[in-house]
């Protein structure tokens, strides 16, 4: 074979090898889908010839996926708690953890029919007959929601109207479709769902609602990885989760 046309066969296949380099997964909260959908392109054009992919659901369920051997190279988390599961179980690289936003737990209404709900001890009345929340084994704002119901001597009261979901997002469509009466979801999902639902309150008595981060330990791709968290704090990613309604760390 001519040295040229050999020099031509090993340039073809090392050309998809080296753009497979350049990809990246990243699997985050589900209420972070809409600004990071927003957050990637901006990120892939700063980072010439790189790709972002994204897996979202609740936090839990990617961490599940993360040790039973998924190719993901980021993990964004909707709580503290499972990112520590994370890091017992030796799933990230704990050096690159850090915390780059935060939120905050809001009871929905439809906005259509509204109960007019003006405090938790409202969801023990006969006009509410099923309250959505996250299923608390897996979905973080399902440990938020048992924290303050817990601390309102509510939860074990209201169980029997629990409808439980396997995201924060499939909460706000329950809600949004108007099949339950009320249900818990961080406050830049009810934004997202627009005039779908209507915020009846904040309610209080739970931990802070930060987001930590973190570089997946068995990434192939630490140093492009790297720069996706690192890209999170520039103006430009910035402004994206501003305005969906999330907040500084």
């Amino acid at each position: 074979m001519r040295p040229l046309r050999l020099l031509s066969v090993v340039l073809a296949l090392a050309l998809p090898l080296a753009a497979a380099a350049q990809q990246i997964t990243v699997s985050a909260a589900a209420s972070l889908t809409d600004a990071f959908k927003e957050i990637g392109p901006k990120f892939e054009a700063a980072k010439a010839g790189s790709t972002v992919r994204f897996n979202f659901a609740a936090s839990g369920v990617l961490l599940q996926q993360i040790g039973q051997g998924a190719p993901v190279d980021v993990f964004a988390s909707a709580d503290q708690e499972t990112m520590n599961r994370g890091n017992d179980q030796k799933l990230i690289d704990t050096a690159t953890r850090k915390d780059f936003v935060t939120n905050s737990l809001v009871l929905v209404e439809p906005a259509q029919g509204a109960v007019g709900l003006k405090s938790l001890q409202d969801l023990s009345g006969a006009n509410v007959k099923k309250i959505a929340v996250g299923k608390t084994a897996t979905v973080p704002v399902g440990r938020y929601t048992k924290q303050v119901l817990d601390n309102a001597n509510l939860w074990t009261a209201l169980e029997p109207k629990f409808v439980q979901a396997d995201s924060v997002r499939q909460v706000l469509d329950y809600v949004s479709r108007g099949e339950v009466e009320a249900g818990f979801v961080y406050r830049t999902d009810a934004a997202v769902a627009g005039d779908k639902v209507k915020v009846a309150f904040t309610p209080t008595g739970h931990t802070p609602v930060t987001y930590p981060i973190a570089v997946v330990a068995e990434s192939k791709q630490k140093a492009l990885a790297g720069d996706f968290i690192a890209f999170l704090s520039t103006p430009a990613a910035q402004d994206v989760l501003a305005r969906y309604g999330f907040g500084k760390p």
